[in-house]
């Protein structure tokens, strides 16, 4: 079995459930289809980030840092898109996985809930991703699994982003945060656990498998 890479800091521990073996299994089978959803999964992290600007474009601090991890995002999908034409991979469009949908089920639709839940959703989105890239990344071929490591910083660093602002951007007190972030922490915790009938870069692990 390959040992995942190191987690930076600020995600060592962060999770309790860890990616099951099937998907890890079934992800260094299905390459094509990884990197077809995760060139996806960095566009729409890009569009995520543009949104928090457009819905709250009086928060200054926010806006700036979400302006910024669009870019990175974007510069993300052009580096997945390069590996998948060195590749021979064709980039096209694949379904909505179910794990974003139904964790964006969960957000408040009033203020400040919606603003927290929002950034939390994000913070877990991003360390789950980071997740996965530590575990995929002793297991795959280069150039991708160099990739997959080098991810490993800027994924964190979203994480962070995210769940600082969501700290103290929305005036919610510190015990109802965590309250808060364990309620969805809960949540995502059963998406990745639970068989999936579509192999995406965040479902769960295959029915097949």
């Amino acid at each position: 079995m390959a040992v995942a890479a190191a987690l930076p800091g600020p995600l060592d521990g962060f999770f309790e459930t860890a990616t099951p073996e099937a998907w890890l299994d079934a992800a260094c089978r299905r390459l094509p289809e990884l990197l077809l959803d995760h060139a996806s999964c960095e566009l729409k992290a890009a569009s995520t980030a543009l949104g928090f600007i457009y819905r709250y474009p009086e928060n200054t601090a926010l806006c700036i840092r979400m302006s910024k991890l669009a870019r990175e995002e974007l510069r993300h999908f052009e580096q997945v898109r390069k590996l998948m034409q060195g590749m021979n991979i064709s980039f096209e469009r694949l379904g909505a996985s179910r794990y974003a949908g139904a964790l964006r089920d969960q957000v408040r639709q009033h203020e400040p809930y919606r603003l927290l839940d929002m950034l939390l959703v994000g913070a877990l989105i991003e360390a789950r991703s980071c997740e996965r890239f530590a575990a995929l990344a002793p297991r795959l071929p280069q150039p991708l699994a160099g990739f997959y490591s080098g991810l490993l910083a800027s994924e964190a660093r979203h994480f962070g982003n995210y769940l600082e602002f969501a700290r103290g951007a929305t005036g919610i007190g510190a015990e109802e945060f965590e309250r808060r972030l364990a309620e969805l922490k809960d949540a995502e915790a059963e998406l990745i656990c639970a068989p999936d009938h579509e192999f995406r870069f965040h479902s769960g692990p295959p029915v097949a498998a």
